[in-house]
């Protein structure tokens, strides 16, 4: 009890963070809990630094949100709507691409929506990002510097982060697949 003092028979021990350090590869499963606090050749940034990189207007922002598939074998007549995505303006949505282990379709589509939003310059400014603690945007930074994509942000807070400030967001559509 508070104030008595500890007789030896208890000893409780204050568990300590475990270091958010970077894995090797890529995460898979799951994908939301505590991030790195870095990505090696890129460049992490705050919600206040994301604004102001917006604000600029010189980066592209790439939302890499999964997108919840059509379900197989729904009734007939069945009507499916897509849960609509708000995120920052402007930004191009590259849902499914921040898995830890992709289909080649699904990294081409990748890295055609890089090429396209970068009018193919790998020297171009991208920002990375999905929900708060999310290790998508994390996977697809990554994924994006082995492209050869030299000037990467990565916002871990993402859209949490964002709204949470009282940035204004706009309802996006997937980027189309290329033909």
């Amino acid at each position: 009890m508070f104030g008595e003092e500890d007789n030896g028979s208890a000893v409780l021990a204050q568990s300590v963070p475990e270091a958010r350090s970077e894995p090797h590869g890529y995460r898979e499963a799951p994908y939301r809990g505590p991030v790195p606090e870095t990505l090696q050749g890129a460049s992490v940034v705050t919600t206040e630094e994301a604004h102001q990189l917006w604000t600029d207007g010189t980066t592209i922002f790439v939302d890499v949100l999964p997108r919840a598939p059509k379900p197989q074998n729904l009734p007939e007549g069945t009507i499916w709507r897509d849960k609509p995505r708000y995120s920052i303006p402007g930004s191009v949505w590259l849902p499914n691409v921040g898995y830890g282990r992709i289909a080649d379709v699904t990294a081409n589509y990748f890295k055609q929506g890089l090429a396209k939003a970068t009018g193919g310059d790998h020297t171009r400014a991208i920002l990375f990002f999905c929900l708060d603690e999310c290790w998508m945007s994390w996977n697809a930074a990554k994924r994006a510097l082995e492209y050869g994509y030299q000037s990467v942000y990565w916002y871990p807070e993402g859209t949490d982060g964002w709204s949470f400030d009282d940035y204004p967001m706009e309802k996006l559509k997937p980027e189309p697949a290329l033909p």
